[in-house]
């Protein structure tokens, strides 16, 4: 399984700033007497066209990291810039409407509204964002078809498989044209081959022009990702996706 490359970047000299950015980025965690270093200080940069795959063991920090850049937690110190702007002192309210607008999140247990239909699970992110309920209807049914879910869109997700129900979870991550889409384990609920078909689908998004910063424990999966990250004990590298060597 060969790594892939991402798309090209801006020629020198239009120096876009970063989609989103992590600066001096820090996450302490104190139990009791207990300190617990989550994440040790780090920059990252994550520009449009990116394909980023985070990867390490339970523990090592990259699901804290994911969250941060998420605007879902806080850092204890440094901060987090959405299009080179600080977010982190933004109100409750403030981050939430920019998370809607600028993020698309997937994670592992799928997060799916069980009594409703993937079309509706889909819709919910549109209606949140203002849409009316004719369009969200149509660009509903156009993201499930898109990622092949043409034939399932009145199914609930316990009459999907688990690959289903990560494509309808993609589909409504797409649903706000997110300049990001963060996916923690997108994977992990999954059988061997069925990952890899979810991942072939970032890899078509991406291909496309989604960015993507995906988390994963599996390293198979991380070195189909243009860019590849390791994190470990708060730590974070970047390796060369085909540096085997530096993954074990």
């Amino acid at each position: 399984m060969t790594a892939r490359q991402p798309p090209p970047r801006p020629e020198s000299g239009a120096n876009p700033p970063p989609l989103l950015s992590a600066r001096n980025l820090e996450r302490i965690y104190r139990l009791g007497q207990q300190t617990i270093h989550a994440l040790r200080p780090l920059d990252l940069d994550i520009h449009k066209g990116d394909f980023i795959a985070i990867a390490g063991p339970s523990g090592s920090g990259k699901s804290t990291l994911l969250q941060l850049l998420g605007l879902v937690d806080s850092p204890t110190a440094g901060e987090v810039r959405v299009r080179n702007r600080p977010a982190q002192h933004l109100g409750r309210e403030q981050r939430a409407a920019l998370r809607l607008g600028t993020l698309g999140f997937v994670f592992q247990a799928f997060n799916l509204l069980q009594m409703l239909t993937a079309r509706q699970n889909v819709e919910i992110a549109l209606a949140l964002a203002g849409f009316p309920r004719r369009k969200r209807r149509k660009r509903a049914e156009q993201l499930l078809a898109d990622v092949g879910l043409a034939e399932r869109m009145q199914h609930r997700p316990l009459q999907l498989s688990g690959g289903e129900r990560q494509r309808v979870a993609i589909a409504r991550a797409l649903a706000n044209e997110p300049d990001v889409i963060l996916a923690d384990e997108p994977t992990g609920n999954l059988d061997s081959q069925t990952g890899r078909e979810i991942v072939q689908l970032l890899e078509d998004l991406n291909r496309a022009g989604q960015t993507i910063v995906m988390v994963t424990h599996n390293l198979e999966i991380a070195r189909r990702a243009g860019r590849l990250f390791l994190m470990r004990d708060g730590h974070i590298d970047e390796v060369e996706p085909g540096n085997a060597a530096a993954l074990d």
